[in-house]
């Protein structure tokens, strides 16, 4: 059974896996707030206990795609990118 405290771990998860991996990136942070608030204020009146496990399924899996595969980089120059950042590794890559 999904419980309210659930919910709002993985709600809280969501925003603090996108401050990291987002940080310094204003627009993107935004556009993550308002997506993640979005999708849980659409589906905050669900009471059926098999469609709240499949939406907290869902968010689980958004937020290891995150942390996992996204990769910031940014343009220096016309044919540079240095800075390249991946969340997955941690690394670091200056090109």
């Amino acid at each position: 059974m999904a419980s309210r405290r659930q919910v709002l771990k993985l709600f809280k998860l969501l925003h603090r896996t996108r401050q990291e991996v987002f940080k310094n990136d204003a627009r993107a942070l935004e556009a993550a707030r308002q997506k993640i608030n979005e999708e849980f204020k659409n589906n905050q009146d669900e009471t059926s206990e098999e469609k709240i496990n499949e939406l907290l399924k869902i968010a689980s899996d958004v937020e290891v795609i995150l942390r996992t595969s996204v990769i910031q980089a940014v343009h220096t120059d016309s044919d540079k990118i240095c800075n390249l950042v991946c969340h997955f590794t941690g690394y670091s890559v200056k090109s």
